[in-house]
């Protein structure tokens, strides 16, 4: 008989990915399709256990989603635009299908774990993860748990203060004025029109300086010890510097600065895949 394995998933607007190793952590397999329609990704995902007894699934999301872990709905994908996800429950309906417990948490909260456990955080107690792309997302692991609510955070459509003379539409369907809208990916590349970012220094001073005013309201609403940023925007050579110098000019030296420090608060991710490394390490506890 096939000794049980571990199966992490992460699923992405674009892409689903997906990792089995063994009880030792061993890789056994992994790979990745296109996100589809939910239906197709639980067979793929199925197919991909190849028939193996699974001891643990975990499985870092888009969201939104539920995620209390004492709702009988946990795992349940929330409005959603991408086409037949609304109202799909992937975690409950893949367990089912492997006879398997699973854990189940958005892909930032996820990366969050990964990060203090296994990187960027590793000896701090409240670790931030913060994501900009497509989109602004963020998760908090503190002492090994992540922060979840009735829902979970949405870090990217919190209110920033317009600069002076910013007259740039938001690029959220939503608000005008939320981070998101004004400094995630498609917001970035507005403003550049075909510029590099790198070669942009009044952008990069505008995108800088909104994402400054969001660490500064982590700072006050989570109090982290570390933040670690991760995303494609985020690795334009020299924005994290920049963003950590807005932050402390919001901040202003008010009582969560000495968590600052003097440098090195804000730090790039370590992990390649966070988001699937914290899948597996869900996975992993729920037998630990």
């Amino acid at each position: 008989m096939s000794q049980p394995v571990f199966l992490a998933v992460e699923t992405g607007g674009t892409k689903i990915v997906w990792r089995m190793a063994d009880a030792a952590g061993a890789v056994l397999a992994q790979g990745r399709f296109a996100t589809g329609r939910p239906e197709a990704a639980v067979e793929a995902l199925v197919a991909a256990a190849a028939g193996r007894p699974v001891a643990g699934l975990g499985v870092a999301s888009f969201g939104p989603l539920v995620v209390d872990p004492q709702a009988a709905d946990r795992g349940l994908m929330l409005a959603t635009p991408k086409p037949g996800w609304a109202g799909f429950n992937l975690s409950k309906r893949l367990a089912e299908r492997l006879d398997a417990p699973f854990a189940v948490d958005t892909d930032v909260n996820a990366a969050a774990v990964a990060e203090a456990r296994l990187g960027a955080g590793r000896g701090a107690r409240a670790v931030a993860y913060v994501t900009v792309g497509t989109g602004i997302g963020g998760g908090l692991c503190v002492d090994g748990r992540t922060l979840k609510g009735a829902l979970h955070p949405e870090i990217g459509h919190l209110f920033v203060r317009r600069l002076e003379g910013d007259d740039q539409p938001s690029a959220c369907g939503f608000h005008s004025d939320c981070v998101e809208g004004l400094a995630a990916g498609p917001a970035v590349q507005a403003r550049l029109a075909g510029r590099r970012l790198e070669e942009a220094e009044a952008v990069r001073a505008v995108a800088a300086d909104y994402l400054g005013q969001l660490v500064a309201g982590l700072l006050f609403a989570w109090a982290p010890d570390r933040i670690v940023f991760g995303g494609g925007v985020m690795s334009t050579p020299g924005l994290i510097a920049e963003v950590e110098h807005a932050a402390r000019r919001w901040v202003n030296g008010y009582g969560p600065s000495v968590l600052m420090g003097d440098h090195g608060f804000l730090v790039p991710a370590a992990l390649e895949d966070a988001g699937l490394e914290g899948a597996m390490l869900m996975a992993r506890d729920l037998v630990a």
